[in-house]
């Protein structure tokens, strides 16, 4: 191909991803369709990003996916009255071009395969939700449901709760959003309102309440009804602790972004969400280590079965930390969290258990912390029940990062060069690193990485769905 050639297709694709870009914003702001290839997100994404996610579906079926190809499909799913889902059009294209030679059936395949979310979706009331805190997970969870804005959106972020209301405090919150070290800028606006101590992100009117714990705050004074309060404090960790929270006027449920006690559920996104009823008023949403495990873990035991295992978790430091060496009342968690490797203890190994009992008592766990701030990674140390190789799991997995219902917790990887830096910003719960695989007879080595925020926050978010009963469907149904 002549130099003129290769320029030529990459305008012809670069247009072709502009022209996409306006027909995939209608489809999430109207009708609240979420539009991927082969998992990799559309909404909100830039031109590159889009030609990005075509070409990488060669990785997982060994073809080309062309934007011509797939443009057809975007155009006939923006006419279909297809509602509250999420669409893989990189699998649709391709199944469709492997049986058909020309354009001529794209229509009436679509609608068969959407036939389950064509005017079939139950108009749902929008839910309000209130986060309580606004640290690390909850300025990406503040991210992720301003994103979503449209009047399609069903998750509107009503208010943020945090203490403090000191001079200057609304202006340090509202910067934290817009920028952040390790995540990026926001994609987005976000203006004061200084008078009514208020927020507005993207069009989303975000009322800031200044207390020192729920029984301080009356969320009907704001217009607040029926909300899920998300707690992202980790002050709470009990039934007891937590039930404060339903006590405020206009507080319907709560949710926690951490490990709970006692007998309250602890919910992996995509694993045991079923266990969530409608009279559940609070549920935790387990840890980033536990959201990342169990889905492998589930998907391993389901294949081979697994008799026992150690999980060694490789963690980025955390808030909890000391930046120099300090008093800490965790052992060696007080010494310089960038300046060291610190063993401590984890107990995300045990937590698997509660959203996968079928493992309880078989796994063993530990963790380092080391200095980075962001990304981390779980080794799977297993012992099966039955035997396997290298390239015999490699594949059951990625048939299971692309076709089950694990597809949205699930990502895999087979390159020789990735590193924790490429994985910022990951929406999957974990990603396998397919290379760094070991297997021999019955025991087996995975290396899982994670976002522990940005990951743990997007499970975080379908948790919320299903707490309020917004649910979403995965099309093309699931191999």
């Amino acid at each position: 191909m002549s130099a003129d050639k290769h320029l030529q297709s990459w305008q012809e694709r670069f247009e072709l991803a502009e022209a996409m870009q306006p027909l995939l914003g209608k489809l999430y702001r109207n009708q609240g369709v979420e539009v991927v290839v082969y998992g990799k997100p559309l909404l909100n994404a830039s031109t590159i990003d889009i030609i990005k996610a075509h070409r990488l579906v060669r990785r997982h079926v060994g073809d080309k996916l062309r934007l011509r190809e797939s443009f057809p499909f975007i155009e006939v799913l923006s006419k279909l009255a297809v509602k509250q889902c999420k669409v893989d059009i990189g699998k649709l294209a391709v199944n469709y071009w492997r049986n058909h030679s020309d354009a001529s059936e794209i229509e009436a395949y679509m609608a068969s395969e959407l036939a389950s979310a064509i005017d079939h979706a139950d108009e749902v009331e929008p839910r309000d939700v209130v986060l309580y805190g606004f640290g690390r997970i909850g300025r990406l969870l503040a991210r992720l449901l301003i994103e979503r804005t449209g009047r399609s959106n069903k998750l509107r972020l009503r208010a943020i709760v945090i203490r403090g209301g000191r001079a200057g405090d609304l202006e340090k919150r509202a910067s934290l959003l817009r920028r952040d070290s390790v995540h990026g800028p926001f994609n987005g606006s976000v203006e004061i309102d200084e008078e009514n101590n208020a927020l507005i992100a993207n069009g989303t009117y975000i009322q800031i309440i200044y207390a020192n714990g729920p029984e301080e705050v009356d969320y009907t004074k704001y217009g607040i009804k029926d909300a899920l309060v998300v707690d992202n404090t980790g002050v709470w960790k009990d039934e007891a602790g937590l039930g404060l929270h339903l006590k405020s006027p206009g507080a319907a449920k709560v949710l926690l972004t951490a490990p709970a006690k006692g007998n309250i559920k602890n919910i992996v996104f995509g694993v045991n969400d079923n266990d969530i009823l409608d009279e559940d008023t609070i549920v935790s949403a387990a840890s980033c280590t536990t959201n990342a495990i169990t889905p492998v873990l589930k998907a391993i035991n389901d294949k081979y079965g697994i008799e026992n295992g150690h999980v060694e978790t490789i963690h980025s430091y955390t808030n909890d930390q000391n930046l120099i060496d300090n008093y800490h009342k965790a052992d060696r968690r007080g010494r310089s969290a960038p300046l060291n490797m610190v063993i401590t203890e984890t107990g995300a190994a045990k937590a698997v258990a509660k959203a996968l009992p079928v493992l309880a008592g078989r796994l063993t766990g530990n963790a380092i912390r080391v200095p980075t701030p962001n990304v981390s990674m779980a080794i799977l140390s297993l012992n099966l029940n039955s035997e396997t190789s290298k390239d015999d799991i490699n594949d059951y997995l990625l048939d299971v990062a692309l076709h089950s219902p694990l597809q949205n917790q699930i990502d895999f990887t087979n390159s020789t060069e990735i590193v924790s830096s490429d994985l910022v910003g990951s929406r999957y719960a974990g990603v396998v690193d397919s290379q760094a695989t070991i297997a021999d007879g019955k025991r087996a080595i995975l290396y899982v990485w994670y976002d522990n925020e940005f990951g743990y926050s997007c499970q975080v978010v379908g948790v919320m769905q299903k707490m309020l009963g917004l649910n979403h469907q995965s099309l093309p149904l699931s191999e």
